[in-house]
Formats: C-alpha cells, structure tokens, sequence
C-alpha cells in the first residue's frame, strides 16, 4: 500500500515533555542513589519492583506487537508502532538489573543458605547466584534479539513499502512467543517467587503474565489516547478502535483475577503449610489492609469502571482506567515482594519513589526521541488503511 493513500504528518512533541521527562529521571536517579546510600537493602526491594514493572511495560508491549501480527489484526495497526516505542524500554533494562546484581545477597536468603534448610538446599542446583546471572542475562538478549529484528522490519517497511517484511514479522512473531512464555514465567519465579524459596505455587507464572499483559496494555492506551486526542495519529480514528482497546483491559482484568482468586482457592482448599504461610504473611499486621486494597484497586475499580459499553470507547474513561490499572500493577508488585522485608507492617516512605519517577522519566524521553526519529504511525504497513477504517 502506498503510504499516499494514508494522510500523515510527522510532529514533534512539545519541549516542556522534554523537559519534564529529564526532571523526572534526574529526580528518579538521586532517590535511587540517595536510597543505596542510606538503606540498601530496602532500595534493592524497590529495585526489584521497578526492574518488573519496566519487564512488564517493555516485554509486554513487544508481545503484543507480536500479537497483532499473528493474529492479522488491523484495528491496532495505527497505533501498533506506541508498542514498538515501548517495548524499546527493553534496551535499558540493565539500568536496573546491574544495581540488583551487586546487591543480590541482599534480598535473596537463598544465597547464603543455612545448611539445616534441606528444602533450600535441595533447590541449589537451580537457585544459585551463578545461574541466576546466567539466566538474566540470557532472557534480556533473548527479548532483546526479538525486538531488534521485529521492530527493525517495521521501520524498513515505512521506506521500502514491501509487505513481505509482514510476513517476516508474523514469522518472528510465531517463534517469540513460546520464548516470551518460558521467560515471563521464569522472570517471575526468579525476581519475585524466589523471595521465599519456601513457597510453592504452580500458577505464579501466570498470575505475573496476567500483570503483565495489562500494565503493557494500560500504558500504551493511556499513551495512544493523550496523542491522538491531541492529533498526532493520522486522521479518522474512529471510537471502534477505543472500544478494542477498552475491551482487552476490561478482558485481562477479569483474566487477571480469575487467575488471582485461583491461586488463593487452590492453596487455601490444599491447606498446606508450606503454602498458605505466604499469603498468612500478607494478612498480618497493616499488609491486611494493603491485601484489601489490592482487590478494589486491581479488580473492582477497573471492572466497574469498564463494565458498560459506552465507558470502553470513552476516551476520558480509558485514560482514567489505564491510570487505574498501571498504578495497580505496581501496587500488585509491592504486595507480592514487600512482606519479605517487612514482616507485620509496610513500609513506605521516599524510598518507595524513587524507581516510579525515574521510571516515568525513562520512558517519556525514549517517546521524545523515538518520535523525533520515526514515524508515529507505521505508513508501509499494508494493513493500515483497514485499520482507520474499522469498524466494528
């Protein structure tokens, strides 16, 4: 298709986004280092939860670029190329895993064993301070490889117009996808579920997919509705394509806590021990209420709020919800991590801040110059008429 076909014009965003996003990774940087200074170990848990919350929103996002391509979907194709801008987050990942990697004796006790724990010490031959840095490493070139070639042929496709680089694309698609699950679920097991190499749960994987998927989602439509609700998308978006979007979040919110409330059913029914002290954990002292909490914010809120038809393609509601949604993925995180370092009661303070803002930071500067440098919206994808055009 010939990109004439498609009225288009490239604009940059305003400099005061520049500016805000260089304030905020500045701002980020100094809580981080200023919390390594003061309590490492505390800022190493923090760590944590910002380094699985940017996996979510980068690792996310190229599986759903990679999800439009095998699924020949058409309706996201105009905003396809915001998951390509995110899942670059991607290539800064390091910037987070390397502190973690210094301080990893810190927050995991499996480094240092105790020899009377024969369950810890039957789990050595995986939960080992070498193949753990082995296994980051692999997993963040593996993504990283995937996203080279995927977003590559996009980018070619916008000059050359040449549609076997789709056909490349669903190729590439259809190979990263049991590599995405196999290290989504890993990624999980190894930042969060080996927190306590005591508990067991054969869901965990998923239940972090599940977080995952939506965080990726909310932070793409929060992103597609503040840019096209301002005209930097081309025109004749239709409120159908708010709809899907709607859709997929109100979809992964209820998948999200089926899978929650099958995790909880399963060990709770079971009666273990060595299963149900994980969640007692989180009922004890002020984590009760965080545990509550978690419910309304990750579950209720959004489900409510997305539940009507008129609300999915509502684009003040969407941007509402995302916001919802993403703040709720980050809280999920803290519950899920946080209780491992402070038993009876949460903790929270300025530490806490630090990883959100330089997070926020990093990824309005990589839209700021990904924008300056490409095209917003893929013009060389054959699909992209159909996807202006759609209609339900």
């Amino acid at each position: 298709m010939s990109s004439s076909l498609v009225e288009f014009k490239k604009k940059e965003l305003p400099k005061r986004v520049l500016n805000i996003g260089i304030a905020l990774l500045i701002a980020g940087l100094i809580i981080v280092i200023a919390g390594y200074v003061t309590d490492p170990v505390r800022t190493a848990f923090n760590n944590i939860l910002g380094l699985t919350f940017l996996i979510s929103i980068g690792v996310g996002s190229l599986f759903f670029v990679a999800v439009e391509y095998l699924s020949g979907a058409v309706w996201s194709t105009p905003f396809r190329r915001v998951g390509e801008f995110l899942s670059s987050s991607i290539i800064y990942l390091p910037i987070l895993i390397i502190p973690l990697l210094l301080n990893v004796d810190k927050v995991f006790h499996w480094t240092h064993p105790i020899p009377t724990d024969k369950l810890v010490q039957s789990k050595a031959p995986y939960l080992n301070v070498n193949f753990f840095i082995i296994r980051v490493l692999v997993f963040w070139l593996i993504w990283l490889a995937f996203y080279y070639f995927i977003i590559n042929n996009s980018r070619r496709q916008d000059q050359t117009k040449d549609q076997y680089l789709t056909k490349k694309n669903i190729k590439l698609s259809a190979v990263f996808m049991p590599f995405f699950a196999i290290t989504i679920t890993f990624t999980a097991i190894d930042w969060l579920m080996s927190l306590e190499p005591h508990w067991f749960s054969t869901i965990f994987g998923v239940y972090y997919f599940s977080g995952t998927v939506l965080a990726a989602l909310a932070a793409g439509t929060i992103i597609i509705v503040l840019l096209n609700e301002r005209g930097y998308f081309v025109k004749g978006i239709r409120k159908d394509n708010y709809y899907s979007l709607g859709a997929l979040l109100f979809a992964f919110t209820n998948f999200w806590a089926y899978i929650a409330f099958s995790q909880f059913l399963l060990i709770w029914y079971a009666n273990l021990p060595e299963e149900t002290y994980w969640f007692l954990a989180r009922w004890n002292g002020g984590w009760k209420y965080v545990s509550v909490g978690l419910i309304f914010i990750r579950f209720v809120i959004p489900y409510v709020g997305l539940l009507s038809q008129p609300s999915k393609s509502n684009p003040k509601r969407l941007l509402l919800m995302s916001c919802v949604i993403l703040f709720a993925h980050y809280y999920d995180l803290y519950w899920l991590a946080m209780p491992t370092l402070s038993k009876n009661e949460t903790a929270f303070g300025w530490i806490e801040l630090g990883f959100p803002i330089l997070i926020a930071g990093l990824i309005i500067l990589i839209f700021v110059n990904k924008i300056k440098k490409e095209n917003l919206v893929p013009v060389g994808d054959p699909k992209l008429k159909r996807g202006i055009d759609f209609k339900l």
